[in-house]
C-alpha cells in the first residue's frame, strides 16, 4: 500500500503497452508521484527553487521538450501538493520503504525516472538491459538508487 500523500495513477494506454513490451514480467504500468511530479520521491527537489528549474529545463532542452511542454511540467513541479515536504528526505524515504516492502512481497518490479513530459506520452528508452538493485539498497539510499534515465529492476 502507498505511503499517504503519494499517488499512483494508471499510464496511458500507448506508454503502459510501450513500457510492458520491455519488462515482461509486469502486468501494470503505473506514474508515481507526490502532488504532480515524482522528483521528492526520487530525492531529486532542490531546496534552492531557481537551482531545481535551471536543472530541469536543461533536461527538458536536452529531450527536445517543447517550450509548451515545458512551462506545463514545470509549473507541474511548482504546484505545492497537498501534502508538502515536511522535512527533507521524507519522501524519498517514505517511497523507498515502499518500493523495498513491494519487492519483499510481489518480487521484481521495474522502475524508471524520466522527464520527459506527460504529452509526450513516450521516454525516451535507452538500449541495453535494465540495471538492478537490491531492496536493502533502496532503503539505505532512499535519495539515490534509482538514476535518471535508467531502467532498474529492484530486487527482493
Amino acid at each position: 500500500m502507498l505511503p499517504e500523500g503519494i499517488s499512483a495513477d494508471l499510464l496511458h494506454p500507448s506508454l503502459q503497452r510501450f513500457l510492458l513490451d520491455r519488462f515482461h514480467p509486469a502486468r501494470t504500468a503505473m506514474a508515481l508521484r507526490h502532488g504532480d511530479c515524482a522528483c521528492d520521491l526520487a530525492g531529486r527537489r532542490r531546496p534552492d527553487t531557481a537551482e531545481d528549474e535551471r536543472e530541469l529545463r536543461a533536461k527538458y532542452r536536452g529531450s527536445g521538450t517543447s517550450r509548451s511542454a515545458m512551462i506545463d511540467a514545470l509549473e507541474a513541479h511548482r504546484r505545492q501538493p497537498e501534502r508538502p515536504v515536511v522535512q527533507p528526505g521524507h519522501w524519498s524515504a517514505a517511497f523507498a520503504a515502499f518500493v523495498a516492502e513491494h519487492a519483499r512481497n510481489a518480487g521484481p518490479a521495474l522502475y524508471y525516472l524520466d522527464f520527459t513530459p506527460e504529452v509526450q506520452r513516450q521516454p525516451p528508452w535507452p538500449s541495453g538491459e535494465a540495471g538492478t538493485v537490491a531492496a536493502r539498497t533502496v532503503r539505505e539510499h532512499p535519495a539515490s538508487w534509482l538514476p535518471d534515465g535508467q531502467p532498474t529492476v529492484v530486487l527482493p
